[in-house]
């Protein structure tokens, strides 16, 4: 194999937006999009030069999942629905890769972002488009954050995803 084709086939392949990432939600979609975008930053970045990239996105997907657990507890989510605990699990994840990468493995926030593009399109086209659907039918605007009537969200606690399953 010649050099050229050795050093394309270790070119990890960017995450591209397509129309099935769009969950209905405009905030959650531009949301969605920057993650995709720190993604691909990190895939751009050398590994030895990661970590920086990786917290900045790691902060960022904190704050994403807040967003969304948010929006679930402001429309009727239990507080430990099948939905936040994914994001939970995300996160604990992500918090190991800092400590693996330090100790000499430079090559695992590669992985992780890797493995982030296989998970993020059922996640996002199931749960968050689930989440979507359910944010509309009970009138919440995701920009302010606020229901319409808030009269539509009687004593529910919702344990379920917001999609139509938790598998």
């Amino acid at each position: 194999m010649s050099q050229i084709a050795a050093d394309t086939a270790t070119v990890p392949t960017p995450m591209l937006w397509t129309d099935s990432l769009n969950t209905g939600d405009a905030r959650m979609d531009d949301t969605h999009h920057e993650f995709m975008a720190m993604v691909n930053q990190i895939l751009a970045t050398p590994e030895e030069d990661q970590l920086p990239v990786y917290k900045a996105f790691l902060n960022h997907t904190v704050e994403h999942f807040a967003q969304e657990e948010r929006w679930m507890l402001a429309t009727g989510f239990s507080a430990d629905n099948c939905h936040a605990e994914h994001h939970a699990t995300i996160l604990e994840t992500m918090r190991v890769v800092e400590a693996h990468y330090l100790d000499t493995d430079k090559t695992i926030i590669t992985r992780m972002a890797e493995a982030l593009i296989e998970w993020f399109p059922g996640h996002a086209a199931s749960m968050d488009a689930g989440l979507a659907a359910h944010l509309k039918s009970v009138g919440f605007d995701s920009v302010t954050e606020t229901l319409a009537d808030p009269s539509a969200i009687q004593n529910v606690t919702m344990s379920g995803c917001g999609s139509v399953s938790c598998s």
